[in-house]
């Protein structure tokens, strides 16, 4: 009977992870290839074209240091920057709220109940779907002076079509016209949004005999503001980074009248060899972007109505 009357040893208790640990480890292992390929594509890249930026660096030698020279040039000594940054704002305060108009209009219509409505939405989004690249190669050929399809169909009534790509008062406008190609997806995501109003809101107005105008600038429109605001950003930001139609339709020309700031700063690096001008011209763009943007951020609280405030 000793070894009933000897003394029971304590289990050691086993230390293992917590849970709290598991799912931190768990967190970081499903996050851990999006961080590293923001880090290798992105924060380093980033980091790097800041310090290229104060310097004088022409891809083939070593970058001297040249302090603020960079963004000095840019403001006071090249008269083409300030031209190419007139054609992007040009550019973005045109195309962005056409692009707005018509996504709002076509997703007001298509969230009718009439036959057919399932083939139209698709036909109106099928386009965001072509790539850029496809787009504008058909564009050019639909906008050449003299035997392109537009021209040809103005010409029956009378009107004699412009030279679009080789005009420098046309060009940009040609531009805006392609970028109007993918207005398909802001409208889906707006058609999406005007679906999800209540519909007992629509009831109530219809007994206080509002009509489809009023229902609509008092109703729908505020609710689906946060999709407009959404869609306003993006494509501010998306503006101002405008490179596909511009490098395929023109090339910045003719005589740099359709130029724009990321084609400019392609061209300055990796043609002219200037990667030091380059990265400043890079940064100032960024900050424009950044200032425009938290301005509309900004503003959004006079503007944006969101039902969840409400519902506090």
């Amino acid at each position: 009977m000793s070894a009933v009357t000897k003394a029971a040893k304590p289990r050691k208790e086993r230390r293992g992870l917590t849970r709290k640990t598991r799912e931190a480890i768990a967190f970081y292992a499903c996050v851990s290839p999006w961080i590293f390929g923001f880090v290798v594509f992105t924060a380093i890249p980033m980091v790097a074209s800041l310090y290229l930026s104060f310097t004088d660096w022409d891809s083939f030698q070593s970058p001297n240091f040249v302090g603020f020279a960079n963004y000095v040039k840019a403001f006071t000594k090249d008269p083409l920057f300030w031209k190419v940054l007139g054609h992007t704002f040009y550019y973005a305060c045109v195309s962005v709220p056409l692009s707005l108009l018509i996504a709002l209009y076509l997703s007001n219509l298509l969230s009718n109940n009439f036959r057919g409505k399932r083939a139209f939405r698709t036909i109106i989004y099928l386009p965001s779907l072509v790539p850029l690249v496809s787009a504008g190669l058909i564009f050019k050929w639909l906008l050449k002076p003299e035997d392109g399809p537009i021209n040809a169909f103005l010409s029956i009534f009378g009107i004699k079509g412009p030279a679009w790509l080789l005009d420098t008062h046309w060009v940009i406008p040609a531009i805006i016209l392609l970028s109007l190609w993918q207005v398909g997806g802001g409208t889906i995501l707006l058609i999406s949004a005007i679906n999800g109003v209540p519909k007992e809101l629509y009831e109530a107005a219809e007994i206080d005999g509002a009509g489809h105008y009023r229902m609509f600038w008092n109703i729908t429109f505020p609710m689906i503001t946060p999709i407009l605001f959404f869609n306003l950003v993006t494509g501010i930001i998306g503006a101002f980074q405008v490179f596909d139609q511009v490098y395929i339709l023109t090339e910045g020309g003719p005589d740099n009248a359709s130029q724009m700031m990321v084609p400019y700063i392609y061209t300055t690096a990796f043609k002219n060899f200037q990667m030091g001008y380059a990265s400043a011209l890079a940064w100032i763009l960024f900050v424009i972007i950044m200032i425009i943007s938290a301005l509309v951020l900004r503003s959004s609280s006079a503007w944006v109505f969101y039902e969840s405030e409400v519902k506090k």
